[in-house]
Parts: C-alpha cells; sequence; structure tokens
C-alpha cells in the first residue's frame, strides 16, 4: 500500500534526523543551540515512534534504519566553514518539506481520529521546527553568507569569462592573462562591495526614516494606530468583529502596538555586507585564475582554470541551493551550465578578437 510505503519512508527520515540532532549537539559549542538540538532530536525521536506504531499497526515489517555517515560529516563541514547559519537554513529546508508531506498525507489517506489527532501534533512540531530556524538564521547572519556565497559566485563567472576570452589572444603569456585576471577581480571586488555598502546603507536609511514618519503619526493620532492594524488584520483574512476586538485591545498597549505595525526587524550591517561580497569575490576570482600562473601556456592552463572554475561554481551551487531550499540538483546543473556557457562564448570572442587585429604575439 502507498501509505505504508510512505510511513516507511517518514519513520526513515524521523529516526535519522533524531540521530542528526543529537550527533550535531554534541559536538556544539553554542550553549543555546546545543540545547535546541537536544530538544530536537527528542521530538524527532517521539516522531519516529509514532510512524513506527503506524506501520505496527498496519501489518507492516519495520527495517532498520542504518545512519549513513556521509550527510553528518557534510553538516559538520558546513558548520565549520560557515557557521551554524548556513546549518540552519539547511535544516529548515527539511522541516518545510516534511510539513508539506505530512500535510498531503493527512488529507489523502483514511486515519484512525487518534492517528489524525497525533499526526496533527507531529505538523505542529514540525511548523514550530521551522520558527527556530528562522530565529538562529537571523541570529547567525545568513543574510551575509548569502552575500558571501553569491559574491564569489559572480567572481568565478565573470573572470572565468574573462581568462577564457584572453587566453585566445595571449596564446603563450599566460601571466599575462592571469595578472590582467587579478587587475580586473581587484576592480570587480571594490565595485561589487561598494555597491553592497550603498545598496544596504540606503535599504536601512529608507527603513529607519519609514518607521520615524510612521511613529510621530501615531504618537500624535493614536486613533490612525487602531486604524492601520484594523486594515491589516482584514487583509490577513481574519473576520471582521474579531478583528475589532483584537484591534481594541491592542490600542491600550502602545508600545506592543508600535512594535506590531512598524516591526522591530534587525537591519543589516553595510560594513559586513561589504565585506562579505567584496572578499567572497576576489576568492571566486581566484579558481580561474591561478593556473595562469602555474603553465608556460595559456590553452594548457584554459582547461585546468575551467575545471577549478567548474568545481568551484557546483559548490557555490549546493550552497545556494541549501541556503534558498531550492533543488540541488537543478541549482548545479543551471550554474556550471551557464557559467561554462559564457566561457565558451568569450573564448570565441577572443578567438575572433585575435583574428581581426592579430594581437596574439603581444
Amino acid at each position: 500500500m502507498r501509505e505504508v510505503e510512505l510511513a516507511g519512508k517518514f519513520y526513515e527520515d524521523e529516526y535519522k534526523d533524531s540521530v542528526l540532532y543529537a550527533q550535531l549537539a554534541k559536538g556544539e559549542r553554542d550553549s543555546e543551540l546545543k540545547r535546541e538540538f537536544l530538544r530536537l532530536s527528542n521530538i524527532e525521536s517521539k516522531h519516529a515512534k509514532f510512524w513506527h506504531d503506524f506501520l505496527e499497526s498496519r501489518g507492516a515489517e519495520v527495517q532498520r534504519v542504518k545512519v549513513g555517515k556521509l550527510s553528518f560529516l557534510s553538516i559538520k563541514l558546513l558548520r565549520r566553514l560557515l557557521g551554524p547559519g548556513a546549518v540552519a537554513s539547511l535544516l529548515e529546508m527539511g522541516e518545510n518539506s516534511a510539513v508539506e508531506k505530512y500535510f498531503e498525507f493527512l488529507t489523502a489517506f483514511r486515519l484512525s481520529e487518534n492517528e489524525r489527532k497525533a499526526l496533527s501534533e507531529v505538523i505542529v512540531d514540525e511548523l514550530e521546527h521551522e520558527h527556530f530556524f528562522a530565529e538562529a538564521k537571523k541570529r547567525f547572519h545568513t543574510d551575509n553568507i548569502r552575500d558571501f556565497v553569491l559574491g564569489m559566485n559572480d567572481g568565478l563567472v565573470e573572470l572565468l569569462g574573462a581568462v577564457t576570452g584572453l587566453s585566445a589572444v595571449y596564446v603563450n603569456s599566460p601571466r599575462i592573462v592571469g595578472i590582467s585576471g587579478l587587475i580586473v577581480g581587484v576592480a570587480g571586488a571594490l565595485s561589487m562591495a561598494i555597491g553592497a555598502f550603498i545598496s544596504v546603507r540606503s535599504q536601512r536609511q529608507v527603513n529607519e526614516s519609514v518607521q520615524k514618519r510612521m511613529e510621530v503619526l501615531f504618537k500624535v493620532s493614536p486613533g490612525r494606530a487602531k486604524e492601520e492594524l484594523l486594515e491589516r488584520l482584514g487583509e490577513s483574512g481574519m473576520p471582521g468583529e474579531i478583528a475589532e476586538e483584537v484591534a481594541e485591545k491592542l490600542s491600550l498597549n502602545h508600545d506592543a502596538l508600535m512594535r506590531l505595525l512598524i516591526g522591530g526587524e534587525r537591519q543589516e550591517n553595510e560594513v559586513r555586507s561589504a565585506l562579505y561580497t567584496g572578499l567572497a569575490y576576489i576568492l571566486g576570482v581566484s579558481f580561474p585564475v591561478l593556473p595562469y600562473f602555474l603553465f608556460s601556456s595559456s590553452l594548457v592552463a584554459l582547461p585546468f582554470s575551467v575545471a577549478l572554475a567548474g568545481a568551484a561554481l557546483a559548490g557555490v551551487a549546493i550552497l545556494i541551493s541549501v541556503l534558498s531550499g531550492i533543488s540541488i540538483r537543478t541549482k548545479v546543473t543551471e550554474m556550471v551550465a551557464t557559467g561554462l556557457g559564457a566561457a565558451f562564448l568569450s573564448y570565441l570572442f577572443g578567438r575572433l578578437m585575435e583574428g581581426v587585429f592579430h594581437i596574439s604575439a603581444l
């Protein structure tokens, strides 16, 4: 039966997650994260028992779960390289997937009343997991990790295209290709860092300006704040009578009302964003440029440059997938194909320039 097959997969996933969280807790130095990982391990163990009992009630044989070490090592490596924010993003992606699958199971199959109630509680637990991981991402500056990953991606793609095109022109002068690549890379890193600084700073200034204007408006006209809250509650789909009652009660607590309407979101730091972006761009530049300082011919260095950049692009694609919650296979294929495709077109353009201007001997 389909429901037994799915339940077996859910049991395996929950069991593995329980072990994973326990392992993460063992090596975690942050006391709050350590405590949360242990709590999550216990909850996932409870979920695994639910699916175990579900399978037994259907007369199905419960297979012993083998926990592979590769996924654990990968997550621990990610924790060391990019910190707990990246791990939180990866684990949150898994929780999102679990909620969707469990809800589909709940609505698609005939379950007993006790099973429906227990599965609903499991879904609530998974939604609470999502909240924890979302808070962890804010706490550990996952946005800056995203700056780092995207900055590195830009450096890889742009410089791979540049050095590939130059290889067709300076066939016998790989150092010129490498030095040119470094110059372009440093200029690009400065440009990206300044752009990130201005963008984040401008957005923060706009947000602060809006908040100050709203604070003045609500202090001068408290009734306007209640009207604004009523409008937002109505837009969320809350029935009118309930919205009116909630707005009336909240209007008595000025501070809570202000936080709800204006928001207390943590603003990004423009200096940190600029540093992450700029340094990541330089790191991305190093992969396609390095081979041109190691070989005597640009055509010999070129395949090594492409291979290094392709491997790095695949790694960046995996990290973007982890941070964004999208398909790893799709993102790797997309980024590697577009990056190498741009390099190939750049090489053809370089060959065209060499043929038109006859500058390969320079």
